[in-house]
């Protein structure tokens, strides 16, 4: 499979640059499938296609303002992007200066406060900071908005670029499928006999690198540490006994769940990085059904989508919602995918 086969154009003006003012006011594109039928709906509405017995999975990571600012001790500027906290004061961070800095160089941040420079792994370079990591980012960071936002940070977005239910810090992304969900609508889902439970995946900058090769099955993922307790295992089997479905809300859930299946495709408690690929011709062990966002052109994530709900359904779909003046990607609207029982993939399409 070609990376562009799964291109489609998407105007400028589609691009959410901000949420609206109610998380759940968005726009629900439902997608059924078997069918392949599209019905348009809004968020809120997405009570009516749950079940009693149902078992909706999140992941409950938090967004750490990982993007910092400073100079190297020879004056030139640079920023830091914290991509992954190793301990109280060291983390792996992408770093951007005119010339990188060199082990034992120091890096001075606006607030006076420093870190060194250790070694270099790859495109990331290991820092020891000066203090504890999370408190400094929590005084002095900024939220690491996508690239596609194309704007500053605003206060805002402290809480807006974060869902209602975070609670463990380490993500330099959101898990936006999330974002539109409040606390009343989590209690609505509840009271109508839906079972709620939380994955942990910290999502890295690297969910929003492109995919660089011409063949998809030669990328290689970027890593991400993911947990998948007993619990959630014992609701799984729970949901399954009773005939209920497994509804993963956003891709890094449904990473997740399928990290965490054995060579039988049984889910079983994981703690531990994955570089799991999901793209059509892949398939789903425990996933029944996905809330998710739009995704950008050629991604990973459109790739999954793609192996979720069929390739054709899947860029009909996105065709639609281009049509439909939807709203993409982290502060735009969602879609709720049930699973295509025979997808196919792009070398099968008419």
């Amino acid at each position: 499979m070609r990376v562009a086969d799964f291109f489609f154009d998407l105007p400028e003006s589609l691009i959410a640059r901000y949420p609206l003012a109610e998380r759940r006011a968005s726009r629900l594109l439902v997608l059924d499938g078997k069918s392949g039928d599209l019905r348009h709906r809004h968020f809120a509405d997405m009570l009516e296609y749950l079940n009693p017995g149902d078992l909706m999975v999140f992941n409950d990571t938090r967004v750490i303002p990982a993007r910092l600012f400073g100079r190297k001790e020879s004056g030139g500027k640079l920023e830091i992007l914290v991509e992954r906290v190793i301990d109280s004061r060291r983390a792996l961070a992408h770093v951007r200066s005119s010339k990188s800095p060199r082990p034992g160089s120091r890096i001075l941040l606006d607030d006076g406060s420093g870190a060194e420079m250790l070694s270099r792994q790859g495109a990331l370079f290991e820092l020891l900071f000066d203090e504890d990591i999370l408190p400094l980012l929590e005084r002095i960071g900024h939220m690491p908005l996508p690239p596609y936002i194309e704007r500053p940070d605003e206060a805002a977005d402290r809480e807006r670029y974060q869902t209602v239910y975070a609670r463990h810090a380490g993500a330099v992304a959101a898990p936006t499928a999330g974002l539109h969900f409040d606390d009343e609508l989590l209690a609505a889902i509840r009271a109508k006999g839906v079972e709620t439970v939380f994955v942990t995946l910290h999502v890295g900058a690297g969910t929003f690198q492109p995919v660089r090769v011409e063949q998809i099955e030669t990328h290689r993922m970027h890593r991400e540490w993911l947990q998948v307790s007993q619990d959630v295992v014992d609701a799984v089997a729970a949901c399954r006994a009773r005939s209920g479905r497994v509804i993963a809300v956003g891709t890094t859930s449904v990473r997740s769940l399928e990290s965490a299946t054995d060579a039988n495709g049984v889910l079983v408690p994981f703690s531990g990085d994955t570089e799991i690929f999901l793209y059509p011709g892949k398939p789903f062990h425990v996933v029944d059904a996905l809330v998710t966002n739009f995704h950008l052109p050629e991604s990973t994530l459109i790739m999954l989508v793609s192996a979720f709900a069929g390739y054709t359904e899947t860029m009909a779909a996105y065709a639609e919602a281009v049509k439909q003046k939807y709203r993409f990607f982290s502060y735009g609207d969602a879609m709720f995918i049930t699973r295509n029982p025979s997808p196919c993939g792009p070398e099968n399409r008419s």
